[in-house]
């Protein structure tokens, strides 16, 4: 990449896309562009909001693999034998784990309850007592924060660890991620205080210690680019298999559509043509992968409400500038 490139691309970044703090570009497992933005630096963790979803479907993956889940049909409430189900609720009994991978499990709300959410002492049971209803299975229904907490309460019941500990065994120490450890709030003032501050550690977790599933996780953009390069690889990370193979395939395939976007297991499917997809978070937050050009690029964001879309900057500026690059 020339230096005209570098600069048109930075002055873009700066111009267009100013909460960007890191972007790295990736082709065929070698780094062609690492620069951060906004005082960031390469140890800089940020909170990656939904890209989190797409970190729970990986420790689901890998659950299923270690016979810790049998299969995505099992019925959620089998996971929660001691959950009560209201009376006259019977749209929560069929729900299964392919159905929330999917965004396909219908909930009892029109926007999301987060102040009842937050201020109750299980974010699991809280996001229990929301599913169902009268809507029907099968309809894309996306739950930005409560719903995907009922992951993390399943791998918790199957794994007997707790999410960070499983991820830190299974996935996070084998490419080189340190997660450093539980954020617990303990008001909404704490809550809205950390997503303003600038250097945020560790992983959300509720008043039981456990890990949120779809936001809460610090990442640094390297560790958001080893994620999208393990997938690239097939699950395969310095020649050891962490992620099944087949799991990532079914991951990114289409198995639900918001409107004209595409939706596998918690992934966003971009383009069926070049075998593009994304783990996708709020602020720009994203992980993108161009299985056909061999390339990942990682985008780490400040929370920006309604930021620009991180795809286009890609597609139109970075890709581009990369995609004739001999590694």
């Amino acid at each position: 990449m020339n230096q005209r490139k570098k600069l048109c691309l930075e002055k873009i970044v700066n111009s267009s896309y100013n909460n960007t703090a890191g972007i790295i570009v990736l082709k065929d497992g070698k780094t062609l562009y690492e620069n951060y933005f906004n005082g960031y630096t390469a140890a800089s963790t940020l909170h990656v909001f939904s890209v989190t979803k797409s970190i729970i479907s990986i420790l689901i993956g890998i659950a299923i693999d270690k016979g810790y889940i049998k299969s995505i049909d099992q019925k959620v409430l089998n996971f929660f034998p001691d959950y009560e189900v209201k009376r006259g609720e019977k749209t929560i009994q069929n729900v299964t784990l392919k159905d929330m991978l999917t965004m396909t499990a219908p909930y009892k709300y029109e926007s999301e309850p987060y102040t009842e959410y937050f201020t109750s002492h299980n974010w699991v049971n809280s996001a229990l007592d929301l599913l169902g209803g009268k809507g029907k299975i099968g309809e894309f229904k996306y739950t930005p924060v409560i719903g995907p907490d009922i992951f993390s309460g399943i791998l918790v019941k199957t794994t007997g660890q707790s999410v960070l500990d499983f991820a830190t065994e299974n996935l996070f120490s084998p490419l080189g991620i340190n997660v450093c450890g539980n954020v617990v709030f303990h008001n909404k003032e704490e809550q809205l205080a950390w997503y303003e501050e600038k250097n945020v550690k560790g992983w959300v977790a509720d008043p039981q210690g456990v890990n949120t599933a779809g936001w809460g996780l610090t990442l640094t953009p390297m560790d958001m680019a080893k994620i999208g390069q393990l997938y690239l690889n097939k699950g395969i990370w310095n020649g050891k298999q962490i992620v099944p193979t087949w799991w990532i395939e079914e991951s990114i395939k289409e198995h639900s559509k918001w409107g004209k976007l595409s939706y596998g297991y918690l992934w966003w499917i971009i383009d069926h043509k070049e075998h593009i997809y994304a783990a996708l978070g709020d602020g720009g937050n994203t992980i993108y992968v161009n299985t056909k050009k061999k390339m990942v690029v990682s985008v780490a964001s400040l929370f920006m409400p309604q930021a620009k879309d991180r795809i286009k900057l890609i597609k139109e500026y970075i890709e581009p500038m990369f995609e004739d690059c001999v590694v």
